[in-house]
């Protein structure tokens, strides 16, 4: 390693949402395990930060929903000064965990710097501006994907790159849906006789914003239909307020459970409806049966609708090549809609779907960090040498 006397062994990272701070605090745990005296800094979450990760900045800063136009002076802003604190730390290493627009030149800056760099999580290029390819050849020194179907483009662009397998896939037990159902009920006061549903709008301000509205009145269609309980999952305190209030605006009347465990959630949960994203991954990893939806606002989805180059949104869809969940976007995912679609996966079993999502599990499952930590590692390595 490139540590001397008087300077540790220092990482950096940059995480901008909860799914990052989720793998950067699981990832900085198999380092440790490999290297127990590393340095982490940069920007990370609280599960991060609980694991001894040096933050410069309060993640929240750095929640935006699609494209931040209104924003750009302040993200620019807070690029430079965690630039700069992050090369003032002198790190060995600087690791970009998903949030791609931010990280993507944050990595730029880096390589130019000649720190070695890694990319935690692919973007979908698969799925949209795949042109990005040739920035990531330049700027990237090893990609860590999550899916095994990732791996490919960068393979044909010469780009080192690894699969390691999803966290969560390892961290959730393929039983563990089943086995979990009753005390996840008991720990949120719900009887196991009553048919609950898990509503998760999304961890940004921005995200629940624009599809609380509909998800929450689609509850109400819901609690009118099937006299259905909900719980919902906030990732901080901040998300739980907003949730609670824009609740209480618009389906007052009907008695809902604010958690800060999407996982407790999902699993006390008969079905969930869901935005797309890593909560449709753990829906399917706990085996309910779900309803994928998001919402953009208008501009933003004027603009990636043109972009986008893909068959599917939901993971659970995308891993499997094929329409196993529903999914509506934008003007789509009207209440009427999204409650039509949850009646009927809730009146009808599911047998073939949840075993579907059994293979899918078993697919992804591995020591993602461990063999995350490896590779990093050994490129640490390299680069010193």
């Amino acid at each position: 390693m490139s540590a001397t006397a008087g300077k540790p062994f220092t990482i950096a990272m940059v995480a901008g949402e909860a799914s990052g701070d989720n793998l950067g605090a699981a990832l900085i745990i198999a380092l440790k395990t490999q290297h127990p005296h590393i340095r982490f800094v940069g920007i990370g979450g609280t599960n991060m930060i609980a694991e001894g990760f040096e933050s410069f900045q309060d993640m929240e800063t750095l929640s935006v929903n699609a494209f931040p136009v209104m924003r750009v002076p302040e993200l620019i802003k807070i690029l430079l000064s965690t630039k700069k604190a992050i090369l003032d730390s002198k790190p060995d290493c600087f690791i970009g965990i998903d949030y791609n627009f931010f990280n993507g030149f944050l990595e730029g800056m880096m390589k130019r710097a000649g720190l070695a760099t890694v990319h935690y999580v692919s973007p979908t290029i698969w799925a949209w501006r795949s042109g990005r390819i040739r920035k990531i050849k330049k700027h990237i020194d090893l990609m860590l994907t999550l899916y095994p179907f990732e791996t490919e483009i960068y393979k044909t662009h010469g780009i080192p790159v690894l699969f390691v397998g999803h966290p969560k896939a390892r961290e959730i037990d393929l039983d563990q849906g089943d086995r979990d159902k009753s005390a996840a009920r008991a720990s949120l006061g719900l009887a196991n006789d009553e048919r609950v549903v898990a509503i998760l709008p999304g961890s940004r301000a921005g995200e629940v914003a624009l599809i609380g509205p509909d998800f929450f009145r689609t509850a109400a269609i819901l609690h009118k239909e099937l006299s259905c309980k909900f719980v919902i999952p906030a990732n901080n305190d901040k998300r739980a307020q907003q949730i609670n209030a824009l609740w209480q605006i618009l389906v007052p009347e009907i008695p809902v459970q604010i958690t800060d465990s999407s996982i407790t959630a999902m699993s006390a949960a008969d079905t969930v409806l869901v935005k797309s994203g890593t909560a449709t991954l753990e829906a399917m990893l706990l085996r309910r049966p779900m309803v994928m939806s998001y919402r953009l606002s208008n501009l933003a989805y004027a603009l990636v609708s043109r972009l986008v180059n893909a068959d599917y949104f939901a993971l659970p869809n995308i891993l499997a090549g094929s329409a196993l969940v529903p999914e509506f976007i934008q003007d789509e995912a009207t209440p009427e809609v999204l409650a039509a679609a949850m009646i009927k996966i809730i009146r009808h079993p599911q047998e073939d779907l949840l075993s579907q999502f059994a293979d899918i599990h078993q697919q992804l499952r591995g020591d993602s960090g461990a063999v995350a930590a490896n590779q990093i590692l050994q490129l640490c390595r390299h680069v010193s040498h």
